[in-house]
């Protein structure tokens, strides 16, 4: 019996890790500390667009839309002031010719690389501190996680 109490202590404990890192409001002050300097258009609301868009590859509003947690006219409007910025570009859908797809453009694709990169060592300098293979097995085992766990 206490087995299984301690199983559901560190699922508890885990749970409540992934509660602060799904919360909005984290991923927004991330994403503010993340696109600072990189323009008008790149903010902690066209950061999800660019980075889902960069995840999963051409697509229309309505498919990016649940991928962002927007709906249809959220994304068309983030995806609008990305195609000012010269980051986006709207091409006929070749599946559906009423359709559009939302693309990347190769700014857009250096912008992505900049915040990925951005992210990453926001990520390791957090993680400088931990004693050496912590970080690396943290890593591995987020991953397993993402495939095999409650999310997959």
């Amino acid at each position: 019996m206490e087995s299984s109490h301690t199983e559901n202590a560190v699922g508890q404990e885990i749970a409540d890790a992934l509660g602060v890192l799904l919360r909005r409001t984290t991923r927004t002050r991330l994403h503010q500390k993340l696109t600072e300097g990189m323009g008008e258009a790149v903010d902690e609301l066209t950061y999800p667009v660019l980075s889902a868009l960069a995840r999963i590859g051409p697509c229309s509003a309505a498919e990016l839309a649940p991928e962002v947690g927007l709906d249809r006219s959220g994304v068309t409007r983030r995806a609008s002031r990305l195609q000012d910025a010269g980051l986006v570009r709207r091409e006929p859908d070749p599946a559906d010719q009423r359709a559009q797809l939302l693309v990347l453009t190769e700014p857009g694709l250096r912008a992505v690389a900049e915040l990925r990169e951005r992210l990453a060592a926001h990520i390791m300098a957090s993680l400088s501190a931990w004693p050496p293979g912590e970080a690396e097995a943290f890593a591995r085992g987020l991953h397993r996680f993402t495939q095999e766990g409650p999310f997959a």
